[in-house]
């Protein structure tokens, strides 16, 4: 049985890696993460989640042609993306950014260098395999909601096995452009990827962490004993 120690032990060791080595993982170990990813709740068990794996020249085929279309076109991402940033939130995405920046050598300004390193996402970080997650549009928020469990239970089970991963909502920003590369149907929302493989250690861009807010900072206690 897994302990809440281990399962802590998971959550803290995850993190979003940004660079990878180019060694691929075993087919068989991703099938046993898409397996325990499957098993995460859905609202009447709808399982709306629908994934494209791809490895070897299928990935870099597709980061070749990601890259381009992202120096190219205009992003049109099938789920609106956020309108704001703003107070804590605005805090926490930029401490998050400047821990990046500071990790690889971007001093503050220098626009030209933050975005280069935005385009790594694009070229999915060197990482061997993506994995392109969709839902049905009819089911709306509900099925995002649903594949964000998905998500987050494939980043876990990829870290027990000591496979690193990032959830990229930017590959998702070209939604037109992964229907038609990967023919998803339009009836479909691409929700983000999940860019996975085993991790460049000794690369500075997987040098930091982020924090997490306090309990208290995010739980509004209501009747609760005291002990």
């Amino acid at each position: 049985m897994l302990t809440l120690p281990a399962l802590n032990a998971l959550l803290i060791q995850r993190h979003s890696c940004r660079a990878f080595r180019s060694d691929p993982v075993p087919r068989s170990d991703i099938e046993q993460i898409l397996a325990c990813a499957t098993r995460v709740p859905s609202w009447c068990n709808a399982q709306p989640w629908q994934i494209v794996v791809t490895s070897g020249s299928e990935t870099d085929n597709f980061r070749a042609a990601l890259r381009r279309e992202a120096e190219t076109g205009e992003p049109q991402p099938d789920l609106p993306f956020p309108n704001a940033y703003s107070g804590v939130y605005q805090q926490r995405r930029r401490a998050c950014g400047w821990a990046l920046y500071e990790a690889v050598g971007i001093e503050k300004g220098d626009r030209s260098a933050s975005a280069r390193q935005m385009m790594e996402n694009f070229d999915l970080f060197g990482a061997p395999h993506c994995a392109v997650i969709s839902s049905p549009a009819e089911l709306g928020p509900y099925g995002a909601m649903d594949c964000g469990g998905f998500v987050t239970a494939f980043t876990l089970a990829a870290q027990a096995l000591g496979v690193a991963t990032i959830p990229q909502a930017a590959v998702a920003s070209y939604g037109p452009f992964l229907h038609d590369y990967f023919e998803i149907p339009d009836d479909r929302l691409i929700l983000c990827a999940i860019s996975f493989g085993y991790e460049d250690a000794e690369h500075p861009a997987n040098a930091f962490r982020t924090d997490r807010a306090a309990i208290d900072e995010v739980v509004e206690w209501r009747e609760f004993p005291a002990s």
